[in-house]
């Protein structure tokens, strides 16, 4: 029907190439060049990288960041929902950390509207961190080294210790975890960095209309649709209970609607969709052609579109697990959570 058979001819892939311009993005090169926020230097980096690791941002001391968003684990927990305080389950997927900078859409259904305030959110929600800001600041500012490292992170502030620098410090870090992949390389013209698969693959996603909402230098994450456009998901696709974008706005049109998830480092991050309930690529790819472009891909098609989707899993740059300041006597102590048992 589209001819896929010459797709792999010099002509046809020269087009593919061209459209593939018009409708994604290389990632930079650096991660001052992709950074949103003030910018940025070493020291804000670094001090952002142990606030990421550090569990005692959590009422319990037992989970960080790190915990949900593992950066061994392509940035997610590899997990249906995700495990906080108290071992309550989180009522969604955790998505992936890397590359989130470029994400303008934030979590899936966009409760928080900034950057920093996305740091923000998870330190103190009950299910996750479950902390406040008097209890963090008091941790951070009873250890030498943090106030220190606070300090020169924030050389013009006469008291650089706070909740705000927190969010700061960590988006600074988060701003950090590009990864650039194959398929940048090609959008780039470094001929031969996908395979004639991969291309044929990357010309099925853009005519079967997956690009419609998975586009820019993300591949989504930057707004809203609702999920079961011409076919309602099963039971466990849709996470019966979780109201999406219905949260946000009290609108009852977006029950089901969520944010087109990025699809960078996509073959990492398994299980798939908000309630994480799906454990295979090929099988995502052929639900969301069910349901939202309203028809059956064969079996060759969904194989084609899952190795272009490959090509987007990125270089990772060497991370170094940091070594946190040493707690004093005032430090406070742990909370005490109710354990599965």
């Amino acid at each position: 029907m589209f001819g896929f058979c010459v797709l792999a001819s010099s002509a046809n892939a020269d087009e593919t190439l061209t459209r593939a311009r018009a409708l994604f993005k290389a990632l930079p090169e650096s991660a001052q060049e992709a950074s949103q926020l003030d910018p940025i230097d070493q020291n804000r980096i670094d001090l952002g990288r142990a606030l990421y690791f550090d569990p005692r941002l959590s009422a319990s001391g037992t989970h960080s960041c790190n915990s949900c968003h593992n950066l061994a684990l392509g940035g997610d927990d590899n997990r249906a929902d995700s495990v906080g305080h108290g071992w309550q389950s989180a009522p969604r997927n955790a998505p992936s950390i890397l590359n989130s900078v470029f994400n303008e859409a934030r979590f899936w259904d966009g409760t928080v509207a900034n950057l920093e305030r996305r740091a923000m959110g998870p330190v103190r929600t009950g299910v996750e961190l479950s902390n406040t800001v008097d209890q963090i600041e008091r941790t951070i500012g009873s250890m030498p080294q943090y106030v220190d490292w606070f300090a020169a992170a924030f050389p013009n502030e006469a008291g650089p210790v706070s909740f705000e620098n927190t969010a700061r410090a960590i988006e600074a870090f988060k701003s950090t975890l590009i990864t650039p992949s194959r398929f940048d390389s090609y959008l780039n013209g470094e001929e031969g960095a996908l395979s004639p698969e991969e291309i044929e693959g990357l010309a099925l996603f853009i005519d079967k209309g997956c690009a419609v909402c998975h586009n820019g230098i993300n591949f989504g994450g930057h707004d809203y649709y609702p999920f079961g456009v011409f076919e309602d998901p099963d039971a466990d696709a849709q996470a019966i209970g979780y109201r999406a974008r219905f949260v946000v706005t009290e609108t009852v049109v977006d029950d089901r609607v969520f944010r087109a998830a990025p699809l960078r480092n996509v073959a990492l991050t398994a299980p798939y969709f908000h309630a994480g309930s799906v454990w295979e690529l090929e099988a995502a790819v052929g639900i969301m052609a069910d349901t939202q472009l309203g028809e059956r891909m064969t079996d060759l098609e969904v194989s084609k579109i899952t190795a272009f989707l490959k090509s987007l899993t990125g270089t990772f740059i060497p991370l170094e697990y940091p070594l946190l300041p040493v707690e004093t006597s005032t430090t406070p102590r742990p909370s005490e959570e109710v354990l599965p048992y």
